[in-house]
């Protein structure tokens, strides 16, 4: 018996990997967060299968679950939304499920930064403007962040920054990182990436709190601050092309000479 903790991507149904869809298939039963999984997902589950949504369970029911599962000798596919990687409380489940001697797998999907970079038709990295992207967050409820992590340690790279969970402290966000982005760099409000209901919102630092106070966006919304945004229709980015095509950068898979 195996738990197969899948990333389901970030809302679009068919965001799914094709390696996440095929043991949706095969599972007998399936563990799905019901109030960020889109239930179009769980049509790939076999007929007949245990479907338990995790919305209103606590941990120790999550793991009773595996517990069940495990003595009746039942695959578990575990969706979880976005990607695996970062924000998706698996790393207590694994922990327990360790406990227990139970083996798992984990299936990567689509992560949410990436869905809303799709959406606002940008490239987070730009030659020569910035070469990084920070994935980071605002204290909230469920946890509180290290002290050594914040906006303006961040902030003072340059990179684009991705937040997640910030949409309540958008106030704090500008005023921490106008000082070292400037007031007329670019802001996308990107909410429900790839869902039928997507919203965006684009601005800068010196606008978007109020684009959001004329169209409010509560939940589920990431924040992305940085220059590369410039060629997301803010403005239009000066960046030299990548070397990677350039006629005159020798590689291994292509001639040098025109």
């Amino acid at each position: 018996m195996t738990v197969h903790f899948i990333g389901a991507g970030p809302g679009a149904a068919d965001l799914i990997t094709l390696r996440g869809r095929d043991l949706l298939a095969r599972c007998p039963v399936c563990l799905y967060a019901g109030s960020i999984v889109p239930r179009a997902l769980l049509d790939h589950c076999p007929p007949g299968a245990r479907l338990v949504d995790t919305a209103p369970l606590s941990l120790d029911m999550i793991e009773a679950e595996y517990v069940a599962a495990e003595a009746a000798g039942l695959d578990v596919a575990r969706l979880h939304s976005g990607d695996l990687s970062i924000y998706s409380a698996v790393a207590e489940q694994v922990r327990r499920l360790r406990r227990h001697g139970i083996a798992y797998t984990l299936t990567p999907g689509v992560p949410a930064f990436a869905a809303a970079a799709a959406a606002l038709g940008v490239e987070l990295t730009l030659p020569e403007v910035t070469q990084s992207i920070v994935l980071t967050r605002m204290s909230g409820r469920a946890s509180a962040m290290p002290s050594r992590e914040t906006l303006a340690t961040f902030g003072a790279t340059g990179a684009t920054l991705a937040i997640h969970l910030a949409i309540h402290s958008l106030d704090r966000i500008v005023a921490e990182l106008t000082p070292l982005y400037g007031a007329d760099c670019p802001v996308a409000i990107v909410a429900r990436a790839s869902w039928p209901d997507e919203q965006i919102l684009r601005g800068t630092l010196a606008t978007i709190a109020g684009l959001l106070a004329k169209d409010p966006i509560e939940r589920t919304a990431l924040v992305l601050v940085g220059p590369a945004l410039n060629h997301s229709g803010v403005g239009d980015a000066e960046f030299r092309d990548s070397a990677l095509y350039d006629a005159g950068y020798h590689r291994r898979f292509r001639d040098a000479a025109p």
